[in-house]
């Protein structure tokens, strides 16, 4: 943060790359992205699911990886238009406002709402200690989960974006490898699936018993209320809206900004494919071993159970690469989760009048102190509920009820807020709508089962 990124001057301006190469060399934003997405919901709600129901609710999956990447390209362009973050975005809806500063209801909302995301995490690095368990049983798992809070915070305390996008890179391309290849490996295992099973899955069916974990699941996969608020920070400390300079009511700046979008755009479809890639990978290895098996493995037992359907084909180490690869993928989510969590709850309180987010020196300092305070909440409520399962999911029930705040805010943005010269296109904004009718639809099908 040695330039800060969420001030726009005419000193930062430059001009967007046309080419595809070009392209390549300013994407990051989606990758810090992915990283945070695939953990919690891929491992453990994702694979739950694929246990419960087999292969006939692959499509929940797949539905809810592509369609709400449209309302995650509204926060990318709500960024690159204003060059604000969410919160000052959020602060700006209609409705009550309340509190010191008169914040507006959504913050408020928001953070109450986040009283129960300590739950989800707290699931999350217990995945990790337990991974880390099994392959180290002589260290006890809350021991791990201490020392993997402090790993984490050591990791994001600066709050550098440069080293987060690094560190998010190395561990989306290990955990993608690990996907992918577990698949191509069960295949020679007896719990191999063919292409009638993945058909089966895509025929929109939902047997009443799997209605919590889908909404669970729908929840947590793809980009949830949390990763598409992170979003929009990622591109502002990427560079998007800082090179893109302060609104000039000039053709010039517009050619900037759509020159800009467009890179965001395609930095935002790539991660999108690789989160669905791995998703469906996920969910393929519980449907096919785990539901053939007809269990459901308590909690994170499901990476032991998993890791043993491949030592007999492939021999003691494939169980050490298994857990491994389990690592990875909690553990980038727990990484990418805190780095985000510093930013957004750093803006929130500066919106509500606890701190002055815009002061350089405060931001860094509470980025900073959150970044060790948030992985000491996550540790106490492990220790408190020891339910990593039931917590992750819970969490997973909030970031759906999150997700509706979210579109209600893209939908302002996008129809609400003046768009500068940069309309959006009639395709982009059928693909809004879908993404946010899907949204509403899958909750309150979930709520009228759930009664």
């Amino acid at each position: 943060m040695s330039t800060d990124p969420y001030k726009r001057t005419a000193a930062g301006i430059k001009p967007a790359p046309t080419s595809f190469f070009g392209k390549l060399k300013y994407l990051g934003p989606g990758f810090v992205l992915s990283a945070s997405v695939v953990g919690s919901g891929e491992l453990i709600s994702t694979t739950t699911l694929g246990a419960k129901a087999g292969f006939v609710t692959f499509w929940v999956i797949i539905v809810s990886c592509f369609v709400k990447v449209a309302i995650q390209l509204e926060f990318g362009k709500q960024a690159i238009r204003t060059g604000e973050t969410v919160m000052t975005s959020l602060n700006r809806l209609g409705g009550p406002r309340f509190g010191k500063r008169k914040a507006n209801w959504s913050l408020w909302t928001w953070l109450i709402l986040w009283l129960f995301k300590p739950l989800q995490l707290g699931g999350i690095i217990g995945g990790v200690a337990i991974t880390l368990n099994m392959a180290f049983p002589s260290i006890s798992i809350t021991w791990f989960a201490v020392i993997v809070g402090i790993v984490v915070a050591t990791m994001v305390f600066k709050g550098y974006y440069s080293f987060i996008e690094k560190v998010s890179v190395v561990l989306m391309l290990l955990f993608t490898v690990f996907t992918m290849v577990a698949v191509f490996m069960l295949q020679n295992t007896d719990y191999a699936f063919v292409m009638d099973d993945v058909i089966e899955g895509v025929r929109f069916k939902l047997p009443a018993a799997t209605v919590g974990f889908a909404i669970a699941a729908f929840g947590l996969t793809g980009v949830g209320g949390d990763e598409i608020v992170a979003y929009n920070y990622w591109c502002l400390e990427k560079g998007y809206a800082r090179f893109t300079g302060p609104y000039e009511n000039t053709e010039e700046w517009r050619k900037r900004a759509k020159g800009w979008i467009k890179v965001m755009n395609m930095d935002a479809i790539l991660s999108m494919v690789v989160y669905t890639l791995v998703t469906a990978a996920f969910y393929l290895l519980g449907a096919a071993v785990l539901y053939q098996r007809g269990e459901i493995p308590a909690g994170f037992e499901m990476i032991e159970t998993l890791s043993k359907m491949y030592t007999g084909a492939y021999g003691p180490w494939a169980k050490s690469f298994f857990l491994f690869g389990s690592f990875m993928v909690l553990f980038s989510t727990l990484f990418s989760a805190l780095a985000a969590r510093t930013r957004i709850f750093s803006d929130l309180f500066g919106q509500v009048g606890w701190i002055d987010f815009f002061n350089l020196k405060q931001r860094k300092r509470t980025v900073a102190i959150s970044a060790w305070v948030f992985p000491l909440l996550w540790v106490i409520a492990l220790v408190w509920v020891r339910l990593p399962v039931i917590m992750v999911t819970i969490g997973g029930i909030i970031t759906f009820f999150m997700l509706l705040i979210i579109v209600y805010a893209g939908l302002h943005f996008r129809y609400k807020q003046k768009q500068y010269g940069l309309e959006s296109s009639k395709f982009y904004d059928v693909a809004l709508w879908v993404s946010c009718i899907v949204i509403f639809l899958v909750g309150f099908y979930g709520a009228v089962s759930l009664i």
